[in-house]
Order: C-alpha cells, then sequence, then structure tokens
C-alpha cells in the first residue's frame, strides 16, 4: 500500500532558507549575479529540456541528471540516493525539503502536478544553500504556469494492472502578467502484494508578475485515496528472514482499507527591490485527512510460514503542518569579487494526534491462507497530542573570487519546544535553544576543477516510532547532527563532469529497544566515500552513474553491552547505481535505455544477527519520440527487475516486506 498513508506528523511554520548563487550548486532558478555564474554550471539547454521545461513528451531522467546522486522527472528517478536515504539518513524525517531553495515542514510530498522535477543535493550541489542540512537536502522545482498556452497529457498501464490518466495545462490569462495552471490526474493503483486501490489528484497553480522584478506563485493540490488495502508486514518469531511468500497476493482482510485525503497549498515568491537587494519568502500548508486507516502485522512468524496476525485500526486523525520563510539577500560586487549577506527567519508549529488503536486479533495464520472474518466493531482508545513549535534565525555570508575560490559561512539560532500529552502519563515538554553553523571552502584557481571542504551542525527531525512499536506514530525529539565532507569536481569535457567526495555524519541512534519502544539508543557515525560521472559521453549516448562506499558505525552502552550490533539496521555498506540513454543513430526518435541498480547486504536486527542479502537489479526500456499530427509525442515502455529477482526490503527492525518483481510499464505522452 502507498507508503504515504503512514505518515503522522503536521506542523505550522514561518521561515528561511536562501538559494544558491553559488557558482558551485545548480540553481534552477536565474542567479541573482549572472555574470558570476560560469555558463556550464547552469543547466544545459538539452538538460532543461529533459526536465520538461518545453513539454513533457521530453522529460528524460538520464538526460537531465547533473551527477548520478539523485534525481526524479516525470515518472523516472534515478540515483544512489532518494528522498528516503541519503548517506545512510532519510532527508525526509529529518525535514530537510525545500520547494525551490524555501523550507517546506512536508506531510505530504509535492505531487507531480505541481512539482517539475526532484533533485537530491549533497557535497557541491548543495555547497552554496546558505543553511544546508546535514543529511542532504530534497529540492522541489515547481511547474510554474508558462507565458503561452500549452496541455500535456499522459496514459499509462502496467502489468500488475494499474492504469491512470494525466493532464496538465497552462494557460496565460493576461500576458506577461498572470498564468494558471491547472491538472489533474485519475489512477487505479496496483502493487506488488496484491494491494490496490483508487485515486484522483486535482492542482491549480497562479504566476503573477504584477512586473520583471516581481513574482508570485500561489498554489493548491489535492489527492483523495479510497480502498487502499493495508499490505502485511512480517515480523518472524527469531533470528531469521521470513519464510518465502507468495507476491501477488492479498493477506489481510477485505475491510482493511484505507481512505483519506491529502492537501498542499500556499505561495511563494520573490522580488527585486533594486540596487542588489532580493526578498525572498514562502507560506506552505500540508496535511492528512485520514478517514480511516490500519496496520496488518504477522507476528511470531516461524520458519514454516506459520504465526499470527494482528490488524490495528487507528481512529480518525487530521495531521497538518504550516510552514514557510522570509529571506533578505544584499549582493555586494568589486572588481573580481562578489559578496552576498543573507539575513533570514524560518519556523514551524507541528501538531499530530496518536494512540487509540484498536487491536484486532484474528488469531494464528499460515501463510498462503486468508483470513477474511467479518469486519467488527472497533473500539478506540484514548489519543495522545504532540506539538513541536520552532523557529531559526540566521545570518549567512558568501563570497565569490572570480576564478580564486569561494566561501560561505552560516550562523543561526534555534527554539525548538515540544509538547506531548499522554492520557495516562501527562504532559511532557522539552526545550532545546542550539547554536548552528556551516563553513565551507572551495579553490576554483585550476580550469574545469573546483575542491571544497565543508563543515555543518545542524538540527533535524527524527521522525516518528514506527507502526509496529509500542508508541507507534509518536513524534520523536529533534537532534543536534554534524557532518564533515570534502570533494572535488572536475570537467572532463564541456558535456561530462566527475564527482567525488569523502563525508563523516553523525547522529543519536534511534531503534526498537528491548522492550520495543522507538527510541535513541546510542550514537551512530556514517563515513564514506561517493563518486559521479555524468553527462553527454558522445553525440548520442548520456550516462548518469554514482556510487557509495559506506563505513557506518552504531556506539553506546548497548553496543558495549552487546544487546547492539556495531552497524545500524537498513543501512548497506555500498549501493551503485548505473544508467545509460542511447538515440539509435540509425533509427531517429528511438532510443533504449538501461539501469543496474546495485545495493550491499545490510543488517535487519539491532544485533546485527540477522541480513538482508545484497541484491543487483536491471531495469530496461526505450522510448519512441514522435510528431502526431504536428504534436510532440512519446511513447515509452519499461521493465524493472528484469531477472525477477526475490526477496524482502526492510520496514524496520526485524520487519519485512516482500520485494518487488518483475515490472513491465507503458505510456504515452503528447504536449498540445
Amino acid at each position: 500500500m502507498a507508503d504515504g498513508a503512514r505518515l503522522r506528523w503536521a506542523a505550522w511554520l514561518a521561515a528561511g532558507v536562501a538559494m544558491p548563487v553559488s557558482a558551485l550548486a545548480q540553481d534552477t532558478d536565474p542567479p541573482v549575479i549572472d555574470d558570476q555564474q560560469p555558463a556550464d554550471d547552469r543547466p544545459s539547454a538539452e538538460q532543461a529540456n529533459a526536465l520538461g521545461e518545453q513539454g513533457r513528451a521530453s522529460e528524460n531522467a538520464v538526460r537531465a541528471a547533473s551527477d548520478g546522486f539523485g534525481v526524479s522527472v516525470g515518472r523516472e528517478t534515478i540515483g544512489i540516493y532518494s528522498t528516503a536515504e541519503v548517506r545512510g539518513f532519510s532527508p525526509t524525517r529529518a525535514g530537510n525539503i525545500r520547494i525551490e531553495g524555501l523550507y517546506f515542514d512536508q506531510v505530504w510530498g509535492l505531487t507531480s502536478r505541481i512539482r517539475r522535477s526532484t533533485t537530491i543535493r549533497v557535497g557541491l550541489s548543495a555547497f552554496g544553500f546558505d543553511f544546508p542540512a546535514p543529511t542532504g537536502i530534497v529540492d522541489y522545482s515547481f511547474r510554474k504556469p508558462g507565458d503561452s498556452a500549452s496541455l500535456a497529457a499522459l496514459v499509462d498501464i502496467n502489468s500488475f494492472g494499474a492504469a491512470g490518466a494525466e493532464v496538465d495545462v497552462s494557460l496565460p490569462l493576461i500576458q506577461d502578467k498572470l498564468a494558471l495552471g491547472v491538472g489533474a490526474g485519475v489512477y487505479r493503483n496496483a502493487f506488488y502484494n496484491a494491494t490496490d486501490s483508487f485515486q484522483h489528484i486535482e492542482a491549480v497553480s497562479l504566476r503573477i508578475t504584477p512586473s520583471d522584478r516581481i513574482e508570485i506563485i500561489p498554489f493548491w493540490a489535492r489527492s483523495d485515496l479510497y480502498g487502499d488495502e493495508a499490505g502485511p508486514i512480517y515480523i518472524p518469531a527469531g533470528d531469521f528472514r521470513p519464510p518465502r511468500v507468495p507476491r501477488r497476493r492479498y493477506f489481510g482482510p477485505d475491510w482493511a482499507r484505507y481512505r483519506g485525503v491529502a492537501i498542499n497549498y500556499g505561495a511563494f515568491g520573490r522580488a527585486d527591490l533594486g540596487d542588489d537587494w532580493e526578498l525572498r519568502g514562502g507560506l506552505f500548508r500540508s496535511l492528512f485527512d485520514d478517514t480511516r486507516a490500519f496496520t496488518n502485522l504477522i507476528f511470531d512468524l516461524t520458519p514454516q510460514g506459520e504465526g499470527a496476525q494482528l490488524i490495528l485500526a487507528d481512529p480518525p486523525t487530521k495531521l497538518a503542518s504550516t510552514s514557510g520563510e522570509v529571506r533578505l539577500s544584499k549582493v555586494f560586487a568589486e572588481a573580481q569579487r562578489t559578496h552576498r549577506i543573507t539575513v533570514s527567519l524560518r519556523g514551524r508549529d507541528r501538531g499530530q494526534v496518536f494512540d487509540g488503536a484498536a487491536r484486532i486479533d484474528l488469531g494464528p495464520v499460515r501463510i498462503g491462507e486468508v483470513l477474511n472474518p467479518p469486519r467488527p466493531g472497533f473500539a478506540f482508545g484514548p489519543q495522545a497530542n504532540d506539538s513541536v513549535r520552532q523557529w531559526f534565525a540566521g545570518v549567512a555570508y558568501q563570497g565569490q573570487w572570480q576564478s580564486v575560490g569561494e566561501l560561505t559561512l552560516g550562523l543561526s539560532y534555534s527554539d525548538y519546544r515540544k509538547r506531548v500529552d499522554q492520557p495516562v502519563f501527562g504532559t511532557v515538554s522539552t526545550r532545546s535553544t542550539p547554536l548552528l553553523y556551516n563553513l565551507g571552502v572551495a579553490i576554483t584557481a585550476i580550469d574545469n576543477l573546483a575542491i571544497y571542504v565543508s563543515h555543518t551542525r545542524g538540527l533535524e527531525e527524527s521522525g516518528v516510532a514506527p507502526a509496529f512499536a509500542l508508541n507507534r506514530n509518536e513524534a520523536l525529539p529533534a537532534i543536534i547532527t554534524r557532518q564533515s565532507e570534502a570533494g572535488l569536481r572536475y570537467q572532463i569535457s564541456p558535456d561530462v563532469r566527475l564527482v567525488a567526495g569523502v563525508f563523516d555524519l553523525r547522529k543519536p541512534y534511534f531503534d526498537l529497544d528491548v522492550d520495543n519502544v522507538f527510541r535513541a539508543l546510542g550514537d551512530v557515525r556514517n563515513r564514506g566515500i561517493e563518486l559521479s560521472l555524468s553527462g553527454k559521453v558522445t553525440g548520442n549516448l548520456s550516462i548518469a552513474l554514482g556510487g557509495v562506499l559506506l563505513d557506518p558505525r552504531v556506539t553506546g552502552d548497548g553496543v558495549r553491552l552487546g544487546r547492539l550490533g556495531r552497524r545500524p539496521v537498513g543501512t548497506p555498506r555500498e549501493r551503485i547505481d548505473v544508467n545509460l540513454d542511447w538515440r539509435l543513430p540509425f533509427l531517429p526518435g528511438v532510443s533504449v535505455d538501461t539501469g543496474i541498480s546495485h545495493s550491499g547486504r545490510l543488517p535487519a536486527t539491532i544485533d546485527n544477527a540477522v541480513f538482508i542479502e545484497a541484491r543487483t537489479l536491471v531495469s530496461l526500456g526505450g522510448r519512441y519520440a514522435f510528431d502526431l499530427d504536428g504534436t510532440p509525442a512519446t511513447f515509452r515502455v519499461s521493465m524493472s527487475n528484469v531477472f525477477d529477482v526475490r526477496g524482502f526490503d526492510l520496514r524496520g527492525p526485524g520487519a519485512y516486506d516482500i520485494f518487488d518483481g518483475r515490472l513491465v510499464s507503458a505510456y504515452l505522452t503528447v504536449d498540445l
């Protein structure tokens, strides 16, 4: 079932984070000082086209990628990192989400009806952010309405039985002053475990430009999800993985179906105040309104496939977060040097309701047999309330010396307050007021080469307790994180670049303890080496290659006493992702692509007694770009997990789900 249906966190925020003017960062927005940003550091015309700026028919993640670390365009996602995992941690759980560089406390991620692309920014690609985050940044690029009328339509199907249709319209209402964007999608979702659902999404946005110095983008998006069955989570009775589970079979009662609404709305914009002053800001609202939600557990599972089944039914819950930021920047230019000072403010007020779940014990079960008892009455218990109020105030400096280097500094103060009201334990309040900072130096004195070193101290979220924990859905406290890194970027040719770096990232370690409570158990340190090679190798061949070698280590009393293993749960030592896109010179409009993704074995329990084995997945695809009566169109077919590799995904320590099987997908996109 959809992971979004399991989120249990919400917030209010009014705020400040800055987008880069750095010569080292790839910004999707025009730089404040155009003549200070080298042309080869901006997206090329071909990259911009592959990002869908000219229409959805040209979307192509491999051609759009500026590195191999992570990018999502339309239906395609590539790279070694994702919104769920960067350098062994989750940037989404940490709260490191940005909309066009502006802070966004996400409950529901931006739908592709208003999101053009997603980029994972680490190392040099995050160097120019005034207030970077240790876990990396998930940067959403917005689908802004254009100055000319356009319509893009897409229909798709796959071998699991899913089907969908999407349409995106851009319509200028007042030339050069006001443009309207409308998007809609309807989907019949179908998944590897035979769960399915129905969903429709609507989105509206405006682009308001009263002058060439002001741009304001208000937007609204909504998703309605119906009948999303709760796929089972398998919890073995001992130190072993679950037995083989049949694919495409649903093990659960028909009535355990999610129903809920997700909404994002808000506005962001910028104003050129003249004399190199710039004002940027945004305010965002993100929420889930869950009518029904279920967790399906098959626990005490034996190697013979016998266990017990438990359904947890949650009472209706509304989760909301308002987030935003405001900042003021000034640029000072002198000969070969420029200086940029940014003052920013951001904050949030997050609230959630948890607990109160009804327990429906279905009794003994055997894998392969389906229990489908009548729908019971749900006796919900009292609920707890969790709220977080937090604000940041900071100042940042960026200095550039043309053909010499760059210096970036940031200092911010945070006031973090959390309150938990529980029926049994009463009210507990905590407060933290840390001083946060970042500093970095880059040397660009050698042609085609940039070398950098940086250090960041940040305050990040630690997420929520998983559904199978005793304190399920409880929001965990914010934590201090530290990251030191160094690396280089070498422009091998005008179209091919190499990026390499080393990093040391440290955080408190949260996981299940022996009492099944999800809490801090020690500290974790992830050291690693990462590499990226990307660009057009030849006129017809593009590559996006990424790799990371990681040395993750857990420390603390739990390790010394033997209760914890030395490796954190769910973190592999190595990950490699290679993607190629080849335009066939003898068949105009036809291209083929392939992806090879390798992930090393990873610990599945906190004592490291059980591991999920390493796996390598292969995908194949092809697309045909053609004119449909003068209209650009693309037909794409792809196959993931070509060799139908089997195994398990980890849902938490000692908790498993089956891994996707082979999937064939096809879609047709038309730009009008």
